[in-house]
């Protein structure tokens, strides 16, 4: 393994996702505030995921011919670009466009990331080795509401959006001045041809996977969207006790991924996938129950392993799968198209639900989803082989 290729990888992805994480929890009341609705608070959270998801294939597929290094340096700095745009938006349709770009800078980055780390992993240690980039990139999201909510209270949200400009612009200069040579990357020392995404999808085992990210992040999305408008409207918190709930969303995750990755690369990948999405389930029944702060914080750990479960086990498949079928970046890719639909799905569905009934409808919908799609994913990915 190139510890030194993983490293510059896992400090980008904690720059971005930090940078990421220090506005996307303001957004919500940053955009009421502005007179959206609460449809329009999901379709802003959710055109991000549009653009995302739209581009994902595309860009997945040509860094499988055309090297990781150009899609990861030029996506951050089209963050930097949107991170500007933040900072002079003064609307809700503005908020709206900037995510749609934001969306089609982060299918560029994350993926990308993921399928270089994969190509570098050693024979039956993918779980440490995407374990690692896992980390940095949950640690990044975990720090970010933090940092993000203290820096509002004490210096307005535009410092929270210059803020996440400069962790952004870190990153791209990490990763064009360390990040070896298109000609240097491992990829280039074959010759297979990439798998077309049509045939791709339709294998069973990474379909399954697609549904399982898919059904995760559905709930995900739901959570960072409207859990920090439950914290402020019922319980009062302020809105750094709101990046602090948010961020222990994320945080769990990041600390329970050393352990996870661990039981990923010794026990069954699928059994893992499979507990995990069941405790996703059990979570969300008791996000739909919250009265008190205490069970937002049980709800969150709860939700924060299960997270660590799912995700480790599901991108360590995802990785054999990819150099089965000698297709890394388009295998990642279509792992995280799942992710931005769920993002997208959920947020939008969650905001329509709160216009017309309650949201916590909506965590158990939600959570019957990812019961259903444990099951199916299950299933889809019986004939998957590895332990």
């Amino acid at each position: 393994m190139n510890f030194k290729i993983l490293a510059i990888l896992s400090v980008a992805n904690i720059v971005v996702t930090t940078g990421q994480g220090l506005v996307v929890p303001l957004l919500p009341g940053y955009a009421h505030e502005l007179g959206a609705s609460g449809f329009m608070i999901g379709l802003i959270f959710g055109v991000f995921s549009i653009s995302r998801s739209a581009l994902l294939p595309y860009f997945g597929r040509l860094s499988d011919t055309k090297g990781r290094k150009v899609f990861i340096t030029t996506g951050l700095f089209f963050y930097i670009i949107t991170s500007i745009g933040y900072f002079y938006s003064q609307s809700v349709n503005a908020l709206i466009l900037i995510r749609f770009l934001q969306g089609i800078s982060a299918a560029m980055i994350i993926p990308v990331s993921q399928a270089y780390a994969g190509e570098i992993s050693p024979v039956g240690e993918e779980g440490r080795t995407l374990g690692i980039l896992t980390i940095a990139f949950y640690s990044g999201l975990g720090l970010g509401p933090i940092l993000g909510g203290v820096i509002k209270d004490h210096f307005g949200i535009q410092m929270s959006f210059v803020s996440m400009g400069l962790v952004c612009l870190v990153g791209f200069f990490l990763c064009l001045f360390f990040l070896p040579s298109r000609k240097s990357e491992k990829k280039f020392l074959n010759s297979e041809k990439p798998e077309n995404l049509t045939r791709l999808i339709r294998q069973p085992v990474i379909l399954g996977l697609f549904l399982n990210r898919f059904a995760q992040i559905l709930c995900v999305g739901i959570l960072w969207t409207f859990i920090p408008l439950l914290a402020d409207q019922e319980f009062g918190l302020s809105s750094s006790m709101i990046g602090i709930v948010i961020s222990m969303l994320v945080l769990i995750t990041a600390l329970l991924t050393p352990l996870t990755s661990l039981l990923a690369d010794r026990m069954s990948k699928r059994g893992l996938m499979f507990v995990g999405g069941i405790l996703v389930f059990i979570s969300m029944m008791m996000f739909a129950r919250i009265d008190s702060v205490l069970l937002i914080v049980a709800a969150t750990i709860l939700s924060g392993l299960a997270g660590a479960l799912v995700t480790s086990s599901t991108t360590a498949m995802a990785i054999i799968q990819g150099r089965h079928f000698h297709s890394m970046g388009s295998v990642m890719s279509l792992q995280m198209q799942g992710h931005s639909l769920g993002m997208f799905i959920g947020p939008l569905l969650a905001g329509i639900t709160m216009d017309f009934f309650d949201i916590r409808v909506a965590f158990v919908g939600a959570g019957l989803v990812m019961l259903a799609f444990s099951f199916i994913s299950l299933l889809l990915t019986k004939d998957f082989e590895g332990n």
